[in-house]
């Protein structure tokens, strides 16, 4: 099974203060990330994470061997620490910008950002993004909630819990 979540910023004190994050300390914030990943994705289930891991974390491998599934990369703007870090890239099943997959028999287009027109978006394809937190008055955010077929899958607005596609399709918009 494939699970989705972006923006889990590990290791980052002050996306607590910028995102309204419900956490007291990164201790905190970084072991409620990694439980419910444990929690919700099976060892042999994947996790796309689509992008800004940790940042400012000093090491990301000590957050990467806690979790205990095959993950997968889509580059963030803040991965840069797990960019240069051979033994962090060895956590990662695949490590790229940009992917497209099959979930099911659906297209789904993953990438860090959102775009405004996707591969496949005239096909019925999805389109999974963060990089906009739960910042709602975002003009993108604003812009991307008219299309049905793709979703903001950051860490603020799935309450830090990865989803499938299954469930966005079935949450709607």
């Amino acid at each position: 099974m494939n699970y989705y979540i972006s923006d889990l910023h590990l290791g980052h004190k002050n996306v607590i203060y910028l995102s309204k994050r419900p956490f007291h300390s990164i201790e905190e914030m970084d072991q409620t990330i990694i439980n419910s990943i444990n929690e919700t994705v099976k060892p042999e289930d994947n996790l796309y994470i689509l992008g800004d891991f940790a940042f400012r974390s000093g090491n990301p491998v000590k957050y990467l061997k806690q979790i205990k599934c095959k993950m997968h990369l889509i580059i963030g703007n803040h991965d840069g620490n797990i960019l240069k870090n051979n033994n962090a890239r060895s956590y990662f099943e695949s490590i790229t910008s940009y992917k497209k997959i099959i979930d099911n028999g659906k297209t789904v287009v993953l990438f860090h950002y959102p775009i405004a027109e996707w591969d496949g978006y005239f096909k019925g394809a999805y389109h999974l993004y963060g990089h906009v937190h739960n910042n709602f008055t975002n003009p993108w955010h604003k812009y991307m909630e008219q299309f049905d077929n793709c979703w903001n899958v950051g860490a603020d607005v799935l309450d830090f819990i990865p989803v499938t596609l299954d469930q966005l399709i079935k949450k709607g918009k």
